[in-house]
């Protein structure tokens, strides 16, 4: 993997999040290709808007994985909450047959952080600053 840090005038950043979520009673919502290529699409619109970028993006039958790059002022769950918002608004008022459902997602999700180096790699190196001149 590249390593494409993020810079602003304050911060250089590598903030990459997988998260999995699913919709409620794990419904096979993306077995349609229509509500799996909208759901993608809503998705560069929001990542666009809040300035992440998308690594990798992918629907099972009733779950989802991403893989986001983010900047340091986002946490995971403002990002979570705005995709599931926004996601489930959109989905259900275009989607007749997801109409009925009062929410389209649980409220739980999964969420581990990546970046191009291991947590052994990064823990060695802290270790080691100490015992350097």
């Amino acid at each position: 993997m590249e390593t494409n840090y993020r810079r602003t005038h304050i911060t250089v950043s590598l903030i990459n999040y997988h998260f999995v979520f699913c919709p409620r009673y794990r419904r096979k919502i993306f077995l349609r290709n229509d509500v799996e290529t909208r759901f993608k699409g809503l998705m560069s619109e929001i990542c666009e808007e809040l300035n992440i970028n998308i690594i990798a993006l992918e629907c099972e039958k009733d779950h989802t994985h991403m893989f986001l790059n983010a900047p340091p002022t986002l946490s995971p769950a403002d990002i979570m909450a705005k995709i599931k918002r926004v996601t489930s608004k959109k989905l259900r008022e275009e989607f007749p047959h997801l109409q009925h459902l009062p929410s389209l997602w649980t409220r739980s999700y999964f969420v581990s952080t990546a970046g191009n180096v291991s947590s052994e790699t990064i823990k060695r190196y802290v270790e080691q600053q100490k015992t350097r001149g």
